[in-house]
This record gives C-alpha cells, structure tokens and sequence, in this order.
C-alpha cells in the first residue's frame, strides 16, 4: 500500500495568490505523450521572465520537497499536467493558504497531500525559508501538524482526502495490482464478460 503519513525535508517558498495552472505549465508544454519531463518546464514562463530568481531556479532550494504557497493555488483549467509538473520537479507536498479544487483534486490522485494553513502560519513559514533555505520541516496528516526546527503549525485537509491518503486508498492502480483474485472473480460475475 503507497501509505502516505510524514514527508520531510525542505521547504521551497513561492509567493503570490492566484497561481494558475497556466503559470505552472504553460500550454504549449501539454503537446507531450507522457509526462516524461515536465519537471524541466515547470514555471517555464514565470522563470524565464525572472531570469534565474524564480525559486525553482535558486541553487538554495534545489532538492527541496515541499511547496509552501499563498492563495488559490492551482486555479485555472483542469489540467493534470501541472501537478505532475510539480511533481516531476520533486514536489512530494503542498503547503498553502487554499487550493482549487481540481488541482487538489489532481495532487490527491497521485499522492500528494495539499495540506492548508491560516495565511499567517504559511506566511511565517515562507519567510522562515526566504531566511533558511537549509531548514528541515516535516508534514504530518496524522497529526496534522507542520513543524519546523523551534516552530509549529495546524494544519488542515478534508478527512476523506487525509484518510485515501494515511491508508494508501489514494492509489486506485495500487489497489487493482494488490487484488488480481479479487478482480478474477469479480470479472466472472459480470454477465457481460465471456471467460
């Protein structure tokens, strides 16, 4: 089961309400078979106009795992291909103030926890990581807690998104590979199958 309870590591701070989907990935990226790469496209745009300041770019957040973020994050068309753009990069986590709905909706599907917090406690914590980009913290859905080195905060999440994700129900590929009986025999009780 692709249980997920704890992600650790470092926090990367992107700033800025209303991140769209189309700043995430831009459009002409979607052309792509699979999503082999988007990684490398990620905030293509927003980086490029920003010429090496985009925190996807500082050399001080490379490696880090954990996107913290301000308000409406994710809005804009439904595309998948924005979160497995983040994710590719090596995001295994969002923090942020709110989410749109069909990009939290993308992230829970493939196993990333958008977690939410008072815009104080996501402010306090980008600001801690604009000042230490080094500095560990750690998400916890069983808790529901963020912390930090001398720093805490709540954390929250519609429960049926945090319980799919703490008991790997999250996974509907997962589930079919762990059950082939399961599925066998259920396959034989449809009458519209021949075996």
């Amino acid at each position: 089961m692709n249980q997920v309870k704890l992600i650790s590591g470092r926090g990367i701070p992107l700033t800025g309400d209303d991140i769209d989907t189309d700043r995430i990935i831009p459009a002409r990226f979607l052309r792509c078979v699979t999503f082999d790469g988007l990684g490398e496209q990620a905030f293509a745009d927003d980086r490029s106009q920003l010429k090496g300041e985009h925190p996807f770019d500082q050399p001080q957040y490379q490696g880090a795992n954990i996107l913290v973020v301000n308000a409406n994050f994710g809005c804009g068309s439904s595309r998948e291909h924005a979160p497995q753009a983040i994710i590719r990069w090596g995001i295994k986590a969002i923090i942020g103030e709110s989410f749109a709905e069909i990009f939290f909706g993308n992230c829970i599907a493939n196993g990333v926890p958008c977690v939410t917090a008072s815009p104080e406690a996501v402010k306090s914590l980008q600001s801690q990581l604009q000042n230490n980009p080094q500095a560990q913290i750690s998400l916890d859905l069983t808790t529901k807690q963020v912390k930090g080195d001398d720093w805490i905060a709540d954390i929250s999440m519609g429960e049926g998104s945090r319980q799919m994700l703490l008991e790997g129900t999250w996974d509907s590929c997962g589930q079919l590979t762990q059950n082939p009986n399961q599925i066998k025999e259920t396959a034989q009780k449809l009458p519209y199958l021949v075996w």
